[in-house]
């Protein structure tokens, strides 16, 4: 039964005092029973991991301790997840509902699907009501990959076998890394992806890849030598794929046909 299916959910966190909270509750909120919350701080002093301890207490899903930027942390923290099937709640995001773990698990039920995915909002970092850009992903298909198409990061759950065989997340990308990993799941891996047709995760907007020019070119970089690696595209995919992302702010798009 999927109810008994231990969902593990990793949160790495640094310096995020203002917004951690609504990812805390967003988890603990869910109707699913059976969910493991990794949290893995990167030694906050802003407040971050006072808070955290006071919501979890003396949870032995939180430890705090130097890393080398996110992927670094989130490879820990899946490192230390015991779960059958493995997602992210980044420390800026929150469940559309209370009801999402539950729907992921039905989708594991079907005992072919390696992975499970939904669609994304991204909301106002001020007001969390208001949807900024709204990410319709679709089925996959694997001539989508060329076309600069990939599933929202923060939606898609693996089962931990997925990690296990082909790798957790190339730590010498800075930004990129979350694609990267997903082409080489896809691509080398050959996994199986259901669809969920419906939002799953609100995402505030300010990522690091957006947040300066420098950044943006940085993940062009690495967008472009994910695409080489895996064979995938080169300079026409990584233009659709900016081109995809400007089409997320129209009303009802968002989603390749």
């Amino acid at each position: 039964m999927a109810e008994k299916m231990k969902i593990s959910i990793v949160t790495a966190v640094f310096n995020r005092v203002d917004t951690v909270a609504d990812a805390l509750r967003s988890v603990e909120a869910q109707s699913y029973q059976n969910v493991e919350h990794v949290i893995q701080d990167g030694g906050s002093k802003d407040g971050t991991l006072e808070l955290i301890q006071k919501h979890h207490g003396s949870s032995s899903g939180l430890v705090s301790e130097p890393d080398a930027g996110i992927y670094d942390a989130i490879n820990k923290g899946i490192s230390r997840a015991s779960g059958d099937i493995i997602g992210l709640m980044h420390s800026d995001d929150f469940f559309a509902d209370d009801l999402v773990l539950q729907k992921i698990a039905e989708a594991f039920r079907e005992p072919e699907v390696d992975g499970v995915y939904g669609d994304l909002d991204y909301v106002s970092s001020s007001n969390t009501d208001k949807i900024v850009r709204r990410w319709r992903s679709g089925p996959y298909r694997a001539d989508l990959l060329k076309r600069g198409w990939m599933p929202p990061h923060p939606t898609l759950y693996l089962r931990r076998e997925v990690f296990d065989r082909w790798g957790l997340y190339d730590t010498s990308m800075r930004i990129a890394a979350d694609y990267e990993a997903m082409l080489r799941y896809l691509v080398k891996g050959d996994i199986r992806l259901a669809y969920i047709p419906e939002v799953l995760v609100k995402m505030r907007v300010g990522g690091e890849s957006n947040r300066s020019l420098s950044g943006i070119l940085q993940k062009s970089r690495e967008d472009y030598t994910a695409m080489r690696r895996h064979g995938v595209g080169g300079i026409n995919t990584l233009l659709a794929k900016n081109f995809y992302k400007l089409e997320q702010f129209l009303p009802k798009r968002g989603k390749l046909k």
